[in-house]
């Protein structure tokens, strides 16, 4: 008995521009099937909007906070971010590549942010968002005021590059380094952008999603376990 898709159904307060792919089953398994017995499972991916204020609690005082920062250095908030997004009771600021560093001096020097610790960058490939595919995250405390956001920052595929981090935040030298040989995103003006997990001649960037599946045949008490892409599907 074949298994029959649903039709996706777009949510109230998505529109169908934002929607970027639709994942079936529990895992968006392709090639080898779905082996998780949700194979009819549909679930539109989407990005999130952006969020209208007030956004609540100390996120509109952050929000303010930054925007008057940033008109003190003649930087138009504007301009400079993209849309606040509040999610899971958590606040992000998309920021346009070009204002990066710009941003993040401000959160960071700025009395009434003052974001002294960034805990780590962060990779993430969206193969069909078109002209936005790769996403660098950063993660940001502020121990002077114990908030914590996040500013997350989008490129092209066609176009990977984001300039680099570590001039305000020297803690993110190795953490650009990762998402660099994980994701291929190249992070300008890093001193010394090379591999730091594979190694150095190791072909492609294996956290991306359209990076093949593979694997090394495993041999267990004399049974062989194919590599993930070579399984077979337990519902077709």
């Amino acid at each position: 008995m074949s298994e029959t898709s649903a039709v996706p159904v777009v949510p109230e307060g998505v529109s169908q521009f934002e929607v970027f792919h639709v994942r079936e089953g529990a895992f968006g398994g392709t090639g080898s099937g779905d082996t998780s017995g949700f194979g009819g499972l549909v679930e539109l991916m989407h990005m999130p909007e952006a969020s209208t204020r007030p956004f609540g609690g100390w996120f509109d005082e952050i929000a303010d906070e930054l925007e008057l920062s940033l008109k003190a250095r003649e930087i138009n908030a504007g301009d400079a971010i993209e849309k606040v997004v509040i999610a899971f009771d958590e606040i992000t600021f998309f920021v346009r590549r070009e204002h990066l560093v710009s941003v993040l001096s401000t959160l960071r020097d700025e009395p009434g942010l003052r974001f002294e610790f960034s805990t780590g960058v962060s990779g993430v490939h969206y193969p069909g968002d078109t002209n936005r595919e790769l996403h660098a995250v950063y993660h940001l405390m502020s121990m002077s005021h114990n908030h914590r956001i996040r500013v997350e920052v989008v490129t092209p595929d066609s176009d990977r590059h984001i300039p680099s981090s570590v001039s305000v935040y020297p803690t993110n030298d190795w953490h650009e380094r990762e998402t660099f040989d994980f994701f291929g995103i190249i992070f300008d003006g890093h001193p010394a952008l090379t591999r730091i997990e594979m190694p150095d001649d190791w072909p492609g960037h294996p956290q991306r999603k359209d990076y093949p599946l593979g694997g090394i045949p495993v041999e267990y008490k004399g049974a062989t376990i194919p590599p993930p892409d070579q399984r077979r599907s337990y519902n077709s």
